[in-house]
């Protein structure tokens, strides 16, 4: 199941925090459920998980950049 709404994003973003890089104007949003039975534990080594923090930090860099102003 998934549930969909049609929703304006305005440029100052206080109607629904998304991140940056949405474009202000109409979107669509959707929410889809998981099913318990998908949800499952995954362990990762800290040299992966450095380096998945790594790509999550460079990939969002200019609007942790644009926070910090």
């Amino acid at each position: 199941m998934t549930i969909t709404q049609t929703v304006e994003i305005t440029a100052d973003r206080r109607a629904i925090e998304v991140p940056r890089e949405v474009p202000a104007g109409r979107t669509i949003i959707s929410f889809t459920p998981v099913a318990e039975e998908t949800v499952s534990e995954t362990f990762i080594s800290p040299d992966e998980a450095l380096v998945s923090a790594r790509e999550i930090l460079a990939k969002h860099r200019p609007a942790f950049e644009a926070l910090a102003k």
